[in-house]
């Protein structure tokens, strides 16, 4: 499993970023799909998933109606759309294909600060 997030960066709170992660090693197609956060010095925490067909998708509460997950099977790559970006949202950010993150790739720094 080969997972390679990328799109992270500075932005001001309000902003947007997307982020996206290009998987390979293994059928990405019929895979639950994750994102993944960490702070320092804190554990991962999950932020949303999507099923195979890209039509289920779920999201931690505190990112819901702002962030959106999305996929492109044919070029097994995963999205997430954030909008409205706050503060709180820094972290780095991991995409895996498992809900434990056990199979997660290097992860995208994201800082929102003014």
């Amino acid at each position: 499993v080969q997972l390679q997030a990328s799109g992270g960066g500075l932005v001001h709170p309000g902003g947007s970023l997307r982020l996206s992660c290009v998987a390979s090693g293994f059928a990405f197609e019929s895979r639950w799909m994750y994102w993944l956060r960490q702070t320092p010095g804190k554990g991962f925490v999950w932020v949303s998933t999507i099923k195979p067909n890209g039509n289920d998708k779920s999201y931690v509460d505190s990112v819901r109606g702002r962030f959106a997950v999305s996929r492109d099977n044919a070029r097994s790559t995963l999205y997430l759309q954030m909008d409205n970006l706050k503060p709180e949202d820094t972290a780095t950010y991991y995409c895996a294909a498992d809900a434990a993150g056990k199979q997660k790739g290097q992860g995208t720094q994201v800082t929102v600060s003014s």
